[in-house]
């Protein structure tokens, strides 16, 4: 990076020297030794804070049932107060998965792991934010907890989706049906299952000093669930399909949550068990396949990276082959290098599809940062077919996916609700666009609610921290409310940019 200093600023450095004062503000000094650090400069152009705060308040607005006295989200109230009342359990709490009222056990559940994986990782970064952050695990965790009490059952849904999609409706208004979806011995669904167990014991990981006792219930629940994922098996989508699909299809299959349980059980407990588990089943669980697409259906890549820890960090020999595995997937993401298969649109933004893109941007950017932190500690690079490839380099990667998502890009738009001075007005999502039960006591009707997801208007509610599928391959966005593929939010956008957002806000020093 050049330095190319006004007058002005030459005057300005001068008298900090003449005046023996080190430390001017507005110029990073560092000792005697100015601009030393250029790689990390303190002045970014992005409030990378502000944005991890906006980032997990969003969380608040996705919650379902009794919300606490310190719901920073006011426009919210109760909702799905009786859920779980179909089947005669208690599955009040937990997440809407996006825009609608519908409670979606997988996404969930992969939401779960990310947000834990994110405090793992970067946590100890995130200052004032990691108690925001853990609640919205908790959020989460209390509700699986309710979901897997009963053993070798899981229940995966609330809601009928398709009805609820029929209906524009507040979730404190819901009137469509709560219907209440199960997998069990009969149905099982070892991708819900596994992605379940994964979060339980990425989130024991989290509260194991905190709170104790609450990790090693987490611990106990995610090795039971995983038991039953492991024994009998088969993708939930066979047997739920007209409930689940096409929303939540398991299209991956599901031996990549059996891969990802175990690699989480292994992190979370050390029981050689689990290692033992993925040296026999590795294979046959997909581990060398060569696809780069990490989301909420296929948690391949992330499990690469995640042993390749093990390999990296604990020098766990036997786990040698997963960063052979991992560097794949990192050189199919870099420009021009052999090996690289990644689309990018001309503005530079990771570009996977066409449904909810910014979920792969964000899970992407976390993985690279996650992987650049392993690589560094142990003093290793990535080799793609002869190029060398830094951890510096993949961070250099992430911030400028990250920094494209908060408006550096051709349309100056922050994909992220309420941050920067530009960003999106009309998202698809049913309350954050209908006038709030402060506003309005009236209940609003099913049909009656079209009429507000129809209407030009912004959204009267601002979903805070919502991030949205974003723009199209060529940039491009509408801002339309009735573009659910480029407007709506999810939880899993957000899971992994909450520590993303953290290693970038503790780099340029605003934590």
């Amino acid at each position: 990076m050049g330095l190319s200093l006004s007058p002005l600023a030459l005057i300005v450095l001068l008298a900090c020297f003449t005046g023996s004062v080190l430390h001017c503000n507005g110029f990073p000094f560092h000792h005697n030794h100015p601009f030393r650090h250029q790689h990390h400069p303190h002045i970014a152009k992005h409030n990378y804070r502000d944005a991890l705060t906006k980032s997990i308040i969003f969380f608040e607005g996705q919650r379902s049932g009794r919300l606490p006295s310190n719901q920073r989200i006011t426009w919210r109230r109760d909702s799905g107060l009786a859920d779980g009342a179909a089947m005669h359990v208690d599955l009040v709490g937990g997440y809407y998965d996006a825009g609608d009222n519908v409670k979606f056990g997988f996404p969930m559940a992969f939401t779960t792991t990310m947000l834990s994986w994110s405090v793992i990782e970067f946590g100890g970064l995130m200052k004032g934010e990691l108690q925001n952050a853990k609640q919205a695990i908790r959020w989460a965790t209390d509700y699986l907890l309710k979901a897997t009490a009963h053993p070798d059952t899981i229940y995966v849904q609330v809601g009928d989706a398709n009805k609820d999609h029929s209906c524009w409706e507040r979730p404190e208004d819901m009137d469509t049906p709560r219907s209440v979806f199960k997998i069990d011995k009969n149905s099982p669904g070892s991708d819900v299952a596994g992605e379940t167990a994964a979060a339980l014991a990425a989130a024991s990981l989290v509260f194991r000093r905190s709170d104790p006792t609450y990790s090693k219930l987490l611990v106990r629940r995610a090795i039971r669930v995983f038991e039953f994922a492991d024994k009998y098996r088969g993708p939930y989508s066979n047997g739920l399909k007209k409930a689940v699909c096409p929303f939540y299809c398991s299209y991956s299959g599901y031996q990549d949550e059996l891969l990802w349980g175990a690699a989480w059980l292994h992190r979370a407990t050390k029981n050689p068990t689990y290692l033992n588990y993925i040296q026999v089943n590795g294979q046959t669980l997909g581990a060398a396949e060569f696809d780069n697409t990490f989301g909420w259906d296929n948690k391949h890549v992330g499990a690469r990276i995640l042993l390749s820890k093990a390999f990296l960090v604990q020098r766990l020999q036997s786990l040698h082959d997963y960063k052979g595995h991992a560097d794949n997937f990192i050189c199919s993401l870099i420009p021009g290098a052999p090996f690289s298969s990644a689309q990018y649109t001309p503005g530079g933004l990771l570009f996977k599809m066409s449904d909810s893109n910014m979920q792969y941007v964000t899970s992407t950017s976390f993985l690279l940062l996650t992987y650049a932190k392993y690589l560094t500690s142990a003093h290793q690079v990535v080799n793609c077919g002869g190029t060398t490839v830094t951890p510096k380099r993949l961070r250099t990667i992430a911030k400028k996916q990250v920094d494209y998502l908060l408006g550096d890009n051709p349309l100056k738009m922050s994909y992220m609700v309420g941050y920067g001075p530009r960003y999106p007005q009309r998202i698809h999502h049913r309350g954050s666009s209908l006038p709030s039960v402060a506003n309005h006591p009236a209940k609003i009707q099913c049909s009656a609610g079209f009429s507000f997801m129809n209407s030009q208007s912004p959204n009267p509610n601002i979903l805070m921290g919502a991030v949205i599928g974003g723009p199209d391959q060529h940039d491009r966005f509408p801002d339309q409310r009735s573009d659910y593929e480029q407007s709506e939010p999810a939880t899993y956008i957000n899971a992994p940019l909450v520590g993303a957002l953290a290693y970038l806000a503790h780099s340029f020093g605003q934590l």
